[in-house]
């Protein structure tokens, strides 16, 4: 099997659970959108997957390495919505705002008015709110109620629109933690945007991203799953 071959392989992989985790779960597989995480992937295999039609959504989590490959005029032709999914510095968001569609990561305020700042002419730009699932201090996010009180003050901007939560789970965790720690978000997010007509629970990676669905994420974000090199290696 070719790396093309290998690739697809890893989509069709990945498309299956997603479909089975939803049947499991009553959900309609309209209501999830896959967040091909490409920031660690080879600029050849994406351009693979942008070929073939098989990834719009795409998230990034360094800007000036975004900023360096979907610049590019091979990447740049295609249709793709670019989200932000690392920590983002003040200092960083003007140049965000310009390249990005979504900001996954949002948990300061001061930092979406940097962005409300530069938010170019005609353009909304998304943002979650990231919600601290662990205790590592490195891990970025807000704890719920906190994080709860910063989307209901960015409600209050113009040019970046709140629109869902974004958390990153225990890594390792089992399944009856997964659940118990992706409920109550699923809870909030429910009752914080229900009135809104788009929205995004963006709960999930690779390792345990058909839990999350079966809990209500609607944006898991897959990486190595999609760009493994072998299938052996899922």
């Amino acid at each position: 099997m070719n790396r093309e071959e290998t690739l697809v392989a890893n989509f069709q992989n990945v498309r299956q659970a997603l479909l089975s985790a939803c049947q499991r779960s009553g959900r309609d597989p309209k209501e999830i959108t896959l967040l091909a995480v490409t920031k660690y992937a080879k600029d050849q295999d994406v351009l693979t997957l942008l070929q073939k039609g098989l990834i719009v959504h795409v998230g990034e989590s360094r800007v000036q390495q975004a900023q360096a490959r979907w610049e590019k005029p091979e990447f740049a032709r295609f249709h793709t919505v670019k989200h932000f999914i690392g920590h983002l510095q003040k200092n960083k968001a003007a140049k965000a705002a310009e390249l990005f569609d979504f900001i996954d990561s949002l948990d300061n305020f001061d930092t979406a008015l940097a962005l409300e700042k530069h938010v170019p002419q005609g353009k909304t730009l998304r943002a979650l709110v990231q919600v601290k699932l662990t205790d590592k201090e490195t891990q970025s996010g807000l704890p719920l109620e906190e994080a709860r009180q910063l989307a209901r003050r960015l409600k209050t901007l113009q040019r970046v629109r709140v629109c869902g939560y974004m958390a990153i789970a225990p890594q390792g965790a089992d399944e009856t933690r997964l659940r118990q720690l992706f409920r109550p978000l699923k809870q909030a997010f429910d009752e914080d945007f229900k009135s809104l007509p788009e929205k995004y629970l963006s709960l999930g990676m690779s390792a345990d991203f058909e839990t999350a669905v079966e809990e209500g994420s609607s944006l898991p974000r897959i990486g190595s799953k999609l760009f493994a090199e072998n299938l052996e290696g899922l």
